[in-house]
């Protein structure tokens, strides 16, 4: 265990240092989104890229690995909002159950699980990236809008969240990654040595960019949220997710489905990871009760260091 949270120690460090220097002010609130806009459109892109050229795409496309993971986000989230939306509304819960299903696997997870697990446990993650992106998201999204105008609202909701997947970068970068590793594109030389620049770079400042998000969403808000409200879903998150992967995984393999013990792992270590910052920008868009929400991404990284650094040596 003492060489696991050795292994996981340096990547929830660099969360720390990103939120103890703007809590101290090293960090003007001003320049974090400077920090998130070069890590959201040019270094992480770059390193999904650099993934995805390097994988298989029979690994990027496993329909399996994507059957057990999305299956277990239905779940989850069906249960979240069963037990929140008669207290919270649509809204409210819709985002609850989003924040307790979607994992930090863009900013930490694929630095922290190729560290630990080698570069072929890119692939899975990128998988689980675009299915939270893509699927996840836009379900959660439309939910939310239940409240605000039955399905017409549903409808205006679902258009916001494609237009907003298409102005991410991320998704785009795992498409042409997919695209190079199938037909074997190569990259002119100082071109890539450029995104290699970049692809190198993505990890740091992502998850100092972590902490210093998390910093802000407590200088940001004020709203008095009871402990009741958000430690059950960051339990939810770091627990019951992974818990619900493993086991549908071990069905799949039960079933004599093609799922590879190593690809459970690396989905189950996903799962495991704390919520994903970049859900608290998707409750400002939509007016949910960001307050909540911060506080579950605060408090599932915080908890992360342990649970997901157990979960690592449970598994191993």
């Amino acid at each position: 265990m003492l060489s696991v949270l050795a292994a996981t120690f340096p990547f929830f460090a660099l969360v720390l240092c990103g939120y103890l220097a703007t809590r101290a002010g090293v960090v003007p609130l001003a320049a974090i989104g400077g920090l998130n806009t070069f890590v959201l459109y040019f270094a992480l892109p770059c390193l999904l890229y650099r993934f995805g050229a390097a994988t298989a795409l029979a690994q990027l496309l496993d329909p399996v690995a994507a059957g057990v993971y999305f299956f277990c986000a239905l779940v989850l989230v069906g249960a979240s909002i069963a037990l929140t939306r008669a207290r919270w509304g649509w809204n409210d819960a819709a985002f609850g159950a989003l924040v307790a299903v979607f994992p930090n696997s863009g900013f930490m997870g694929v630095p922290l699980l190729v560290a630990l697990l080698g570069e072929h446990s890119a692939g899975t993650v990128i998988l689980t990236i675009a299915i939270d992106m893509c699927l996840t998201s836009s379900l959660c999204v439309a939910l939310s809008r239940l409240d605000a105008g039955g399905a017409r609202g549903v409808g205006v909701a679902l258009r916001q969240a494609l237009r907003g997947m298409a102005a991410n970068p991320m998704p785009l970068s795992i498409v042409l990654g997919g695209m190079a590793s199938a037909w074997g594109w190569r990259l002119w030389g100082p071109v890539d040595r450029t995104v290699a620049m970049l692809a190198d770079a993505a990890s740091p400042v992502a998850l100092f960019t972590i902490g210093a998000m998390l910093a802000r969403s407590q200088l940001d808000r004020h709203e008095a949220v009871a402990p009741r409200d958000y430690v059950p879903l960051a339990l939810a998150k770091l627990l019951v997710h992974p818990a619900l992967v493993w086991g549908a995984g071990w069905v799949a393999l039960w079933l004599g489905l093609p799922l590879s013990p190593f690809t459970l792992t690396v989905l189950v270590l996903v799962a495991a990871l704390p919520s994903a910052s970049n859900v608290a920008m998707l409750v400002e868009r939509f007016g949910a009760h960001g307050g909540r929400v911060a506080r579950i991404i605060l408090v599932s990284t915080a908890l992360a260091f342990f649970s997901f650094s157990a979960a690592v040596a449970w598994l191993a």
